[in-house]
């Protein structure tokens, strides 16, 4: 997949935005204004995670590093050309979504979740 399809994978998500907050060439998607996934350039995507699944993936895929001039500890850089499945990127790029939503406070958290469980059924009926 390349990372165009990322990307509308990204803004699909319920309440997703693309903002330009560092440059006019690094895309940042956004959940209610906190960041969930970070493109620098068409090979990378860096995205927020739990810190031992983080500690895992890099483990198991050559392709998942620390985070690039990230927190280390709770985000990841992912190289799209390398040994990380499409379909494990895009549940990387959903656990990032629901990492940072799980921030949020508990009204704005069960209304974003309540969104995504929407979303969710969506995608399975479009199967």
């Amino acid at each position: 997949m390349e990372m165009k399809k990322y990307e509308n994978f990204c803004l699909s998500l319920p309440n997703s935005e693309l903002t330009y907050p560092f440059d006019e060439k690094t895309k940042v998607m956004k959940v209610a204004n906190k960041m969930f996934a970070i493109i620098a350039n068409e090979f990378e995507i860096s995205l927020k995670c739990e810190p031992n699944r983080a500690l895992e993936q890099r483990m198991i895929y050559e392709a998942v590093r620390p985070g690039y001039h990230l927190n280390k500890t709770h985000w990841n850089t992912v190289t799209i050309s390398g040994d990380v499945h499409e379909t494990d990127l895009t549940l990387m790029i959903l656990h990032s979504y629901e990492c940072v939503i799980a921030t949020f406070s508990k009204k704005q958290r069960e209304q974003l979740e309540y969104q995504l469980q929407i979303w969710q059924l969506a995608q399975e009926e479009k199967r």
